[in-house]
């Protein structure tokens, strides 16, 4: 029975060797920097003297915000644009709107994806 027990351990610890044998994240490529050290220490002084740390859990990022568009014109705009936001967020995903839009001569925007010579 000790024999079979020793056995097995010894196999299970030969797989278990053999599995990490090797380290998939070694990058044999050399890093670059397309900085300077003088510029690196540049943007860290002014880091530290603008005294902000967004990464601290009492950062508040709305805190001194001060919109310059009045709310009567973010209203008017988002009325404006209810349709077209209808038509691109429904059931075909806007594949009707803007293939309408091609036809009236429209400009459309390029989407990702979008070949340079789209015919």
């Amino acid at each position: 029975m000790n024999a079979k027990l020793a056995l097995s351990a010894l196999l299970l610890a030969g797989f278990a060797g053999s599995a990490l044998a090797d380290d998939p994240t070694v990058v044999n490529e050399t890093f670059t920097s397309t900085r300077t050290r003088a510029e690196v220490n540049a943007e860290l002084a002014a880091y530290r003297a603008a005294g902000v740390n967004p990464w601290a859990t009492s950062y508040q990022p709305l805190k001194y915000f001060r919109s310059a568009t009045t709310r009567e014109s973010v209203v008017a705009d988002f009325l404006a644009s209810r349709g077209e936001v209808r038509a691109l967020t429904g059931e075909d995903s806007g594949s009707a709107y803007l293939a309408q839009l091609r036809r009236t001569g429209q400009p459309v925007g390029t989407f990702a994806g979008t070949p340079a010579n789209a015919q």
